[in-house]
């Protein structure tokens, strides 16, 4: 079977905020085996909304519908959704209950326009949203399904978990899709699809390898559907034979940085300085939940003052070495541990670009430390000319790099 996702919003196409829900219900749907044939973003307009759900209509069996949802008058997808299943909006004495308990909750008083949000087209099931006002909408037509949800990320994210993806179960009698995952390093995407051609050709129905790209490696997915679900460890085990020789680890989750950093919250307590990564790496280990268990804190030392009086990186080195240098990334190592008393400590300092190169030290550049109570050590990398691939594909190297040196590789 397959879906269709569409996200309402005039900000998702202005650019002024990022469509994160799609990746999220995509990957849920892949969960139960289903398959998402198009992703549609559409403005807060009643002919762009009519001809997506129409187009949808003839296409997917499931529609999974985000946006337009709130109190004011610009949000308009429940008029719209009225008109596309031929009903009308009515009053949903459930649907108020639910918004009545909300603002109880949360000690707010209901106005008029809240009041609104219980006004639903009649020929909907309306989904409790217990993270805020706008209840989700369930809707069967000629065997299909649509469902609108609220656009706000955890309210959807919410909503799929406790709504939605059950009933599609019940509704559609799902099968489960299952995965595994490598991490393979340092080896270009066609290099690699070269190498395990003869893998790929001996594949049995059922089963899929797909390459994904990240900065730094490329994850491998090996899927399996249906039957196949019985010989994918057996055949998980012939990739990791298929890339022997490569750098490469197994991957519980579909992020690598989020693999790594679960490894690195148990090495013991953590901080770090970065120059030409700017605050990333710090940010990817505060965005996941219990960093505050091991990360001590961070410190970005873009300029040779900072480094100089932080850190306590010797002015002759910046000046002999230059700080993008040997030298220079391991005495920020050193001095973020010292300065902040962690176990551990991560360093990076390079050329992002894309300006700032030299012939002895192009865009791309980057020096990585890593220092801990047994030792430091750095490495040089050379990346891309590309600003933002190399700041991530530092930051990945970065983590790569501190739990390999704690592991003693």
């Amino acid at each position: 079977m397959k879906a269709y996702i569409i996200t309402i919003g005039d900000e998702i196409l202005l650019g002024q905020i990022l469509d994160t829900n799609s990746r999220y219900m995509a990957k849920a749907l892949a969960g139960l085996g289903i398959e998402t044939a198009k992703i549609l973003s559409v403005a807060d307009k009643r002919i762009e909304i009519l001809n997506a759900l129409n187009e949808a209509f003839t296409t997917a069996d499931l529609v999974l519908v985000t946006g337009g949802l709130g109190p004011t008058k610009d949000d308009i997808t429940k008029t719209v959704l009225a008109e596309f299943f031929g009903s009308k909006l009515v009053f949903n004495q459930q649907a108020y209950d639910w918004v009545c308990e909300y603002f109880a909750n949360k000690n707010y008083k209901l106005n008029e326009y809240n009041k609104s949000q219980a006004v639903l087209p009649e020929c909907c099931t309306p989904l409790h949203n217990a993270k805020g006002t706008a209840c989700g909408m369930w809707f069967e037509k000629n065997g299909k399904v649509f469902v609108s949800m609220a656009g706000v990320p955890f309210e959807m994210e919410h909503l799929m978990q406790t709504e939605v993806l059950p009933r599609i179960k019940q509704f559609f009698k799902c099968g489960e899709l299952s995965y595994k995952m490598l991490g393979v390093y340092d080896i270009a995407e066609s290099d690699l699809a070269l190498k395990l051609a003869d893998f790929e050709a001996a594949l049995p129905q059922g089963l899929g390898l797909a390459y994904l790209p990240a900065p730094g490696f490329i994850r491998l997915r090996l899927t399996a559907k249906g039957g196949a679900q019985g010989v994918l460890s057996e055949y998980f085990s012939k990739l990791q034979s298929a890339v022997n020789g490569l750098k490469y680890n197994v991957i519980k989750d579909d992020s690598d940085a989020e693999e790594l950093l679960c490894k690195i919250s148990k090495l013991g307590t953590l901080a770090v300085v970065e120059s030409c990564t700017g605050g990333n790496i710090s940010a990817m280990i505060t965005a996941r939940a219990g960093a505050s268990k091991y990360y001590l804190g961070g410190v970005t030392a873009y300029s040779n003052e900072v480094k100089a009086n932080v850190l306590g990186v010797s002015r002759q080195d910046l000046a002999q070495f230059g700080a993008v240098s040997e030298q220079v990334a391991l005495q920020m190592a050193q001095g973020v541990r010292k300065l902040t008393g962690a176990d551990w400590g991560i360093a990076t300092t390079g050329i992002a670009g894309p300006e700032g190169g030299t012939p002895q030290k192009p865009v791309g550049t980057v020096w990585i430390a890593v220092s801990g109570a047994k030792g430091s050590k750095a490495e040089k990398f050379v990346f891309s000319t590309v600003r933002e691939r190399n700041i991530g594909k530092a930051s990945i190297k970065a983590l790569e790099m501190l739990l390999s040196f704690a592991q003693g590789k």
